[in-house]
């Protein structure tokens, strides 16, 4: 069986122009944006044009199926936000690659033993911190952390949720209990340079990268850059950049050859060109497999940060606004998406991910399991992401497969027994 790869592609490129940017060629569907909306009404009135079941819960998170859900089902999907300026395939692929699946199985007349549904989750790519959509689904929210989590510009989820008329707490009525669940399978883009480097089709992901993020505040004085000699300021942008400065020797002292750390938002205030900067507001992100290294990591750039504190006669404070822990993917769901990729002559990697992704929540309460596709050049989270649409097409055929194989026949029975959440 093959999935319609001009179809997928269409809907692809359908989705692409919801938020499109003609100035920087990017896409702007930031969760709980009007785009972010938008894509997810498009997808609504696409599903229900099938005449399908689709529906929205409080998470915002966009479910769709042609079965009853009377039996634990196989749930498959991504995440259809994006970050500012991001490409078309990041997300998207694997919630319209979802769409597409299920479109096949129904042309074809295949019936099923269990149930499949498809998901566009919300906010995954972390505007608020965590990735709100598969944490709602799986059961790992709270009330505290609903009504606290803001974005880099201070803008509450709460405040962004009301926007669109939904209400912060309804997140907390999305959970699915484990015995609903079967299986849940993802399809993305890898993100990175390995597959394409090494020319292999299709990634096998086993495991999953802990991230954490915060923002940091480097307190200091405004001062006037001409009159204020260099060695009486208080300068936090100098402070800012010896700690970019100590991210090579923090990894290499601290991390492993997984290891990343990123400063991927500064503000510097008041923000003049002759004003010395009396104050920078910066992102720090790190990542890595082993959540011992994570600590040692987190330890080692806040010990930075107070001794360059108080070199420069800075007051240092952060904010931890996320702690995703690692996460490894089913090994028998994993090995069942290596057999149809072996089936179907594919060549490929059994390979880490470096980026976080839904699956990592799913893990706790269900059978998870995480499928890659190249991306060129190893580029993604802007423009000029790009993956081959053979290769799309591939990864699509790779998740029908594995869908076939856990809701047809024997082979899938053992999956679905996950004893509740950890």
């Amino acid at each position: 069986m093959q999935i319609n790869g001009e179809r997928l592609k269409a809907n692809l490129i359908e989705l692409s122009r919801i938020g499109y940017n003609e100035a920087d060629r990017g896409i702007y569907r930031v969760g709980f944006s009007d785009a972010d909306m938008q894509s997810r009404q498009w997808l609504q009135e696409k599903v229900r044009k099938l005449g399908w079941d689709t529906y929205m819960d409080g998470a915002g998170n966009v479910f769709f199926g042609n079965q009853p859900l009377d039996k634990p089902a196989v749930l498959m999907g991504s995440h259809i936000d994006t970050v500012p300026a991001g490409g078309m395939f990041d997300g998207a692929l694997g919630a319209i690659a979802a769409l597409e699946v299920l479109q096949t199985i129904e042309d074809a007349g295949v019936e099923l033993d269990s149930p499949v549904w498809g998901v566009a989750t919300a906010e995954e790519e972390g505007r608020f911190g965590g990735m709100l959509g598969s944490q709602a689904i799986t059961g790992t929210l709270n009330p505290d952390w609903l009504l606290s989590a803001h974005d880099a510009d201070g803008v509450t989820l709460k405040e962004a949720m009301g926007l669109q008329g939904l209400d912060v707490m309804k997140a907390l009525d999305a959970a699915w209990q484990p015995e609903q669940l079967k299986a849940f399978l993802e399809l993305h883009i890898e993100q990175g340079p390995v597959l394409f480097q090494k020319d292999q089709q299709i990634g096998v992901v086993d495991g999953i990268s802990g991230v954490f993020k915060w923002i940091v505040h480097l307190k200091g004085k405004a001062d006037h850059a001409g009159t204020a000699p260099m060695d009486m300021r208080s300068d936090a942008f100098s402070g800012l950049a010896d700690f970019a400065h100590e991210i090579e020797r923090i990894i290499n002292e601290n991390g492993t050859d997984k290891t990343r750390i990123t400063v991927g938002k500064v503000e510097l205030k008041p923000g003049h060109p002759h004003t010395v900067p009396g104050e920078a507001i910066f992102t720090i992100v790190g990542r890595d497999m082993h959540e011992d290294v994570m600590k040692e990591l987190a330890r080692a750039c806040h010990k930075t940060l107070s001794a360059i504190a108080r070199k420069h006669r800075l007051k240092f404070e952060y904010e931890e606004v996320s702690w995703l822990e690692p996460k490894l993917c089913s090994e028998r769901l994993t090995d069942l998406i290596e057999e149809q990729v072996k089936g179907r002559g594919f060549s490929y990697l059994r390979m880490p991910s470096g980026a976080g992704h839904d699956t990592q929540f799913f893990t706790d309460i269900t059978d998870a399991g995480l499928i890659f596709i190249p991306s060129v050049n190893g580029v993604s989270h802007a423009p000029d992401e790009w993956s081959h649409w053979h290769d799309v097409e591939a990864g699509t055929n790779v998740l029908l497969d594995t869908v076939l194989a856990l809701s047809v026949g024997e082979q899938g029975e053992a999956f679905g027994r996950k004893r509740g959440r950890n």
